[in-house]
C-alpha cells in the first residue's frame, strides 16, 4: 500500500508494526468497549485496506473498501482532542469518497459521544433533534463480573452448573492446553468449519445472507490470530476430548480492569462444552490479567445470540454509537 494525503494529512498503511502507537494511545482514552483493541481492528482487515493518520494528537484509524475511505473507530486519543478530529476525519472522508452517504463512524463509546455533543453545545438527551449529525445505538456489548462466570453460584447458573456437570461426568478423558498455533490450527479451523456448518441451521431466513458475510469475514479473522498469534499477544486455549479439539478461547487485554473474548467456538455435538470451556476461559483470563470484568462483545443483531449473552446475566451493557453527517 502507499501513502495517502488528502486535505494536507499524511495517512499511512497501517500493518502489524503499529501495533505500538495504537495502543499508545488508546491508553489515553481507557474504554472498555471490546472493539477498542488494536487486535479488534486488525483481525478484519483482510477485506479492505487499512491506515491511520495522527490528526489533532489523536490516532485515526481508516479503512479503504472500494475505493472509499470510512471511519472503523473514533479518533484515538485525549477526550478533549476528539470532536476536532472528528470534523477533520469527516473533512478527509468527504475529499476522498465525494459524497457524505458513507460519512459515518461505527462502534463510538458513549463518553466520546458526549464530549462531541458538548463540543457542539449539544446534550446527550437531545441527539435526536440535532441537525448536523445523526447519532444512532444500534449496539452494546455485554460485560460480566469475572467471578461470576467463574462461580456460578446461585439459582440465574443452575443450567449452566448443570450442562458443565454432564460434560464432565460424560467425558472424563478430556483437558484443556494453552493454545499452541503451530499444533492446533488445522484442528481448530476443522472445527470453525463443523461450528459453522451447524450453525446456519439455527439462522432465521431473513439473517442468512448477513451470517454467511459474517462467516467470510471471522474465518479470515481466525486465520490472521493463528498465523500471527504471538505477535498479536494473544491468549488461547483448546479443549482436547481424546485428539480431537471440541472447543477453542482466544481473547486479550482491553484495559487494567477489563479483558476481552475475542472467539470461542465448541463443537454443537458436545453438550456442556461451550458453559465449560467459557468458565475456564474465565479462570485463566483473571489468573493472567487480573481482569474484575470480562467482555463477550456484542450480539451482532442475531437475537440467539443475545439470548445466550443475557443468560449468563451481564454485570452491564454500554452502548456503542454510530455517528452520521445528515
Amino acid at each position: 500500500m502507499t501513502n495517502l494525503k488528502i486535505c494536507g494529512v499524511d495517512i499511512l498503511p497501517l500493518d502489524i508494526n503499529t501495533k505500538p502507537l495504537m495502543e499508545n494511545y488508546l491508553q489515553k482514552l481507557d474504554v472498555d468497549l471490546s472493539d477498542y483493541t488494536f487486535v479488534a481492528n486488525y483481525i478484519w482487515f483482510s477485506y479492505m485496506s487499512p491506515f491511520y493518520a495522527i490528526i489533532n494528537d489523536t490516532f485515526v484509524l481508516f479503512a479503504m473498501n472500494g475505493g472509499e475511505l470510512s471511519l472503523m473507530l473514533p479518533p484515538l486519543g485525549e477526550l478533549e482532542k476528539i470532536p476536532v478530529a472528528i470534523e477533520k476525519s469527516f473533512e478527509i472522508m468527504l475529499k476522498n469518497n465525494g459524497s457524505k452517504e458513507s460519512l459515518r463512524i461505527d462502534y463510538v463509546d458513549e463518553k466520546i459521544v458526549e464530549i462531541f455533543l458538548k463540543f457542539y453545545g449539544s446534550s446527550l438527551e437531545l441527539f435526536n433533534s440535532f441537525d448536523k449529525f445523526l447519532i444512532e445505538k444500534p449496539l452494546i456489548d455485554y460485560i460480566y463480573k469475572t467471578d461470576n462466570l467463574i462461580e456460578l453460584k446461585g439459582n440465574n447458573y443452575h443450567t449452566k452448573r448443570t450442562e458443565i456437570n454432564k460434560f464432565l461426568k460424560t467425558y472424563p478423558n478430556h483437558r484443556i492446553e494453552p493454545l499452541d498455533p503451530l499444533r492446533d490450527k488445522e484442528k481448530i479451523l476443522k472445527l470453525f468449519y463443523k461450528w459453522s456448518k451447524g450453525r446456519i441451521s439455527t439462522i432465521a431466513e431473513e439473517n442468512v445472507g448477513k451470517y454467511l458475510d459474517g462467516i467470510m469475514f471471522e474465518h479470515s479473522a481466525i486465520k490472521i490470530m493463528l498465523n500471527e498469534y504471538h505477535q498479536l499477544d494473544l491468549i488461547g486455549i483448546v479443549l482436547y476430548v481424546n485428539d480431537d479439539v471440541v472447543g477453542f478461547s482466544i481473547g486479550e487485554k482491553i484495559n487494567k480492569k477489563v479483558a476481552s473474548v475475542i472467539f470461542e467456538k465448541t463443537d454443537f455435538d458436545i453438550s456442556g462444552s461451550a458453559q465449560y470451556i467459557f468458565k475456564e476461559f474465565s479462570k485463566i483470563l483473571k489468573d493472567v490479567y487480573g481482569s474484575e470484568y470480562i467482555n463477550a462483545g456484542d450480539d451482532m443483531g442475531f437475537e440467539n445470540l443475545k439470548r445466550v449473552k443475557m443468560s449468563y446475566r451481564p454485570q452491564c451493557l454500554p452502548p456503542k454509537y454510530t455517528i452520521s453527517v445528515r
